[in-house]
C-alpha cells in the first residue's frame, strides 16, 4: 500500500461517520465527533492540505458513507482510443466523471462523452470496475470505484467541453501526459486489450 497513513485515515473518517449516523445520544455524538477529527488531522498531516480544506472535502457528508463511483467512456476508431485534455492539469484522460444519481453508468458515459468530447455515443459493454486505491493514482480523500464502458460513435464532431480543452485519438505507443488522477498508464494498457482481444472478460478488484 503505496499510502497507509491516508488510507487508516478515511477508514477512521467512514467508522466515525456512521457514528454519527447512528448515535442516539451525546456522549456518543461527542466521542464520534472527536474520531472525525483525528482523521481530518491525520489527512492534512500525511497530504500537505490545509486542515479547513480536508474538512470541506474529507468530512463533507452525513449518512453511511459509501465509495464514490467515477464512470469512464472507452471509445476506439483505427486502433487508437479517444481520449480528453484536462481544463484542471493540462493532461489527458478518457471522457468521463462522477456518476449522477438517477443515471446508470452506460447513461452517465453516454452523457460524460458528449459533454467533455463532443460525440454522440452508445454504450456497448462493460470493461472493468476498478478500485482506486489498488492502482497508481496520486492519494485521495475518498474511497472511489472506477467503472470502465465501451462506447461506439453513432454521430457528432470532436468539440471539447466546459472541463476539457482538446479531443484527441491516441494509439498505446503514443499516449500523451495523463491526468493521473482519472487514468494511469497500466489502465489505458488494460482498455487496449479489450481492443485486442474482444472476447475478454471483464476486469475487476
Amino acid at each position: 500500500m503505496k499510502y497507509p497513513w491516508i488510507e487508516i485515515a478515511k477508514k477512521i473518517q467512514a467508522l466515525a461517520q456512521s457514528g454519527l449516523t447512528y448515535a442516539n445520544n451525546s456522549y456518543d455524538i461527542e466521542r464520534y465527533e472527536a474520531l472525525r477529527d483525528i482523521s481530518i488531522e491525520m489527512m492534512a498531516l500525511f497530504s500537505d492540505m490545509e486542515m479547513e480544506q480536508v474538512r470541506e472535502l474529507f468530512a463533507n457528508e452525513t449518512g453511511y458513507q459509501t465509495p464514490k463511483v467515477d464512470v469512464r467512456g472507452v471509445i476506439f476508431q483505427e486502433n487508437k482510443i479517444l481520449m480528453v485534455q484536462e481544463n484542471i492539469d493540462g493532461c489527458w484522460s478518457l471522457p468521463g466523471g462522477w456518476a449522477d444519481i438517477g443515471l446508470s453508468p452506460a447513461e452517465v458515459a453516454v452523457k460524460e462523452v458528449l459533454e467533455e468530447a463532443g460525440y454522440a455515443v452508445k454504450a456497448l459493454r462493460l470493461l472493468a470496475v476498478m478500485d482506486k486505491k489498488n492502482h497508481p493514482h496520486p492519494p485521495s480523500p475518498y474511497h472511489i470505484y472506477k467503472i470502465f464502458i465501451q462506447c461506439e460513435i453513432t454521430g457528432g464532431a470532436p468539440k471539447a467541453g466546459m472541463e476539457t480543452s482538446d479531443v484527441k485519438f491516441f494509439g498505446k505507443n503514443e499516449l500523451p501526459e495523463l491526468s493521473l488522477d482519472r487514468n494511469t498508464q497500466c489502465q489505458i494498457y488494460k482498455m487496449f486489450e479489450f481492443l485486442d482481444d474482444p472476447h475478454k472478460p471483464p476486469l475487476f478488484d
